[in-house]
């Protein structure tokens, strides 16, 4: 892993010196992917080699930007999973760079596109790509597709796949992704006289659940806020209606009755119950709240589901989110991009990465690392996926939520709109603006920032 760490170290360097703001390195012990030797591999190798021999014997260099949203060390992960394509495919060399966090990775490669520096693939937001479109940064994967057969795109969970199309052309595959579960400590629902089998069904229950869970020192439940306040608020909006926006990513419907109505359930569980911390509590903070007992309940993503069960020292749930006219929880995480201004050959070689990480038996092994969800179908079919789901029932939780699940806030000028409604939607939780006056003051704003696309 020597020769990895120092080519991370290099590009990382670059990188600080091209957009101006930096990242931190992972470490720690992770756990490496497998192989995945097989037919699957063999064709791809096929294929590497025969674009290699088109480029003239050429070993073909790739830049990978990634970044990590949740606990645990896995860029040594990320590092084995290269190292692995790499042995399948000896004329394709891949530097994986750690970009910090989601935002950071955007950031940087903004930069790097500006700069015609693009990385070659990366993983990004899902959510990116309307913003992504508006930069011409990627290409539309279709002719790569194609290629694979009709059956390559119907593997991946159609939840997924709703961030990754646009007009007719996907353009991302998923990789990294996520729903937002409730996590809950089994022993304190027993304490406080609660199934510990259970979680809360609807709001009612997660309103009564978390009054009865507090005590001094200890809250009913946390929700994080900070970078990802549109996020949990799109809990609420679709366990009550509609999503936040339209499906081109040209509108928003953030001041709605039933929005108002979710976002004053969530200030009410803090300002009125005393049941939730006040004001704006840090993504991060919120899982080490919850393995310290400090919180009998968290929301978070499911990405963070192998951290907990390494670092609790208690027993815990995991439950769909509860439901108010029905269940819902929008997607989250990161697609694989590939970019325009790079060499066709570079594009190719990307594809094969691509592919390879996403392989149903690497997308088992990763969802079992991280607590992601394994973004294809057949994954769970797989006999390690089967062994690890039987030995931890919460590993399929996230999955079967995907039933009502709902693609995550995208829209162009996704940034200036995402932060729109987190400022207001903190705005709301600080007790500076009503949950209604946050909602209308969002909605003006957000439709002031779309206006040119709606012309």
């Amino acid at each position: 892993m020597r020769k990895w760490s120092t080519k991370v170290l290099a590009a990382a360097l670059g990188l600080s010196l091209l957009a101006g703001c930096g990242g931190g390195s992972g470490n720690g012990n992770g756990t490496g992917s497998s192989n995945g030797k097989g037919d699957d591999a063999a064709a791809s190798q096929g294929t590497a080699q025969t674009a290699s021999a088109a480029n003239g014997g050429k070993k073909t260099e790739l830049t990978f930007y990634y970044p990590i949203a949740v606990g645990g060390p896995l860029t040594n992960t990320i590092e084995a999973m290269t190292a692995d394509f790499e042995k399948e495919h000896p004329d394709i060399d891949v530097t994986p760079v750690y970009t910090g966090s989601y935002a950071d990775t955007a950031v940087k490669t903004q930069a790097g596109v500006q700069a015609k520096q693009p990385p070659d693939v990366a993983v990004l937001q899902s959510t990116e790509l309307f913003s992504l479109l508006d930069m011409t940064a990627i290409v539309p994967l279709d002719d790569f597709i194609a290629k694979e057969g009709n059956d390559y795109l119907a593997d991946f969970y159609p939840a997924f796949m709703a961030n990754s199309q646009t007009d007719g052309h996907t353009y991302s595959i998923p990789f990294q992704r996520s729903t937002i579960v409730l996590y809950y400590n089994k022993e304190m629902f027993k304490e406080a006289g609660l199934d510990p089998e259970k979680g809360p069904a609807n709001w009612e229950e997660m309103q009564d659940y978390a009054i009865k869970l507090k005590k001094d020192g200890r809250h009913g439940l946390e929700i994080p806020v900070t970078g990802f306040a549109y996020w949990m608020m799109q809990t609420f909006a679709l366990q009550n209606g509609e999503n936040l926006m339209t499906q081109d990513g040209k509108k928003v419907m953030f001041d709605t009755p039933e929005n108002v109505e979710g976002l004053q359930y969530w200030v009410d569980l803090a300002a009125k119950h005393k049941a939730m911390p006040e004001g704006v509590t840090d993504w991060s903070t919120v899982p080490s709240d919850f393995l310290e007992g400090k919180t009998a309940m968290m929301y978070h993503t499911t990405g963070n589901l192998t951290n907990v069960k390494k670092n609790a020292t208690f027993d815990f749930g995991v439950s769909f989110l509860p439901a108010k006219k029905q269940y819902g929880s929008p997607t989250g995480g990161g697609n694989f991009y590939i970019f325009k201004d790079i060499s066709p050959e570079k594009q190719q070689a990307a594809w094969e990465f691509v592919k390879f990480m996403t392989e149903p038996e690497r997308a088992a092994q990763w969802s079992i690392d991280t607590g992601y969800v394994a973004v294809r179908k057949s994954a769970y079919e797989t006999e390690r996926m089967k062994k690890y789901a039987g030995e931890f029932p919460a590993a399929l939780v996230a999955r079967d939520q995907l039933e009502y699940a709902a693609a995550e806030l995208s829209t162009h000028n996704n940034g200036k709109v995402m932060k729109i409604l987190n400022d207001n939607v903190q705005a709301a939780l600080t007790g500076t603006l009503s949950p209604a006056e946050a909602l209308k003051k969002a909605q003006t704003e957000a439709d002031q920032a779309l206006a040119s696309f709606n012309k």
